[in-house]
């Protein structure tokens, strides 16, 4: 019988440790932090990006409120200066129907026309004051952006397309047109030099100006 001096006990001892769990290597350790700030580095550009769109969005909002706000201050009486050029046109046309000779003869007409001019002049400082300005295409090429062709007038001594009569004026406000002006425009005449030139006579190279002119007395 073969001599067994090993105790039963430590026997029962190394059944019951439990096995180590395995070290893991040099690779399973590593990949877990690189995943983690590889979803870092992803989350913060997705935030930057999304703060940077905010932040431009926010600057357009402010420029847009800005911008709002000054045309607000700027054209807020449009209504009130367009009514206030009835006023100013009735001056006008009491100034151009009184014959000249009448005035000169008789001192208390003079005097009442005098006045008249006085009032017209004191109503464009006004206008003026608040970004109302009065609108002057005598002789100038005719713009349907700021003028309004009643009829055309033949005539060979003027640059094809020019104003030669206002009927009413025109006004603008900051850079915005107030009232077109009521204009004849000429017809017939030479081709406008600013069409191949600019600057030979004055008239801004539009070849296309024309093409809002009336036809006849229409």
């Amino acid at each position: 019988m073969p001599d067994d001096n090993s105790d039963p006990r430590e026997a029962n001892e190394d059944q019951a440790k439990p096995a180590s769990p395995e070290t893991p290597g040099p690779t399973d350790a590593n990949q877990k932090p690189e995943g983690d700030l590889e979803s870092l580095l992803a989350e913060n550009a997705d935030m930057r990006d999304r703060l940077l769109r905010t932040m431009a969005d926010m600057e357009n909002l402010r420029r847009r409120t800005e911008r709002e706000k000054e045309d607000t201050a700027r054209y807020a009486i449009s209504n009130f200066a367009r009514d206030v050029l009835t006023l100013g046109d009735n001056l006008r046309r009491v100034i151009e129907h009184v014959p000249a000779d009448a005035a000169s003869g008789d001192p208390a007409l003079k005097n009442f026309l005098e006045g008249v001019e006085l009032t017209e002049r004191e109503l464009l400082n006004m206008m003026e004051k608040h970004g109302v300005a009065k609108l002057e295409p005598l002789g100038q090429r005719f713009d349907p952006n700021q003028q309004q062709a009643m009829y055309e007038v033949p005539s060979t001594d003027v640059p094809d397309g020019t104003v030669v009569e206002v009927m009413q004026a025109g006004y603008t406000i900051g850079d915005r047109v107030l009232r077109p002006a009521l204009v004849a425009v000429s017809k017939g005449g030479p081709k406008p030099a600013a069409q191949t030139a600019e600057g030979d006579d004055g008239f801004a190279p539009d070849p296309a100006a024309n093409d809002d002119l009336p036809d006849g007395g229409d």
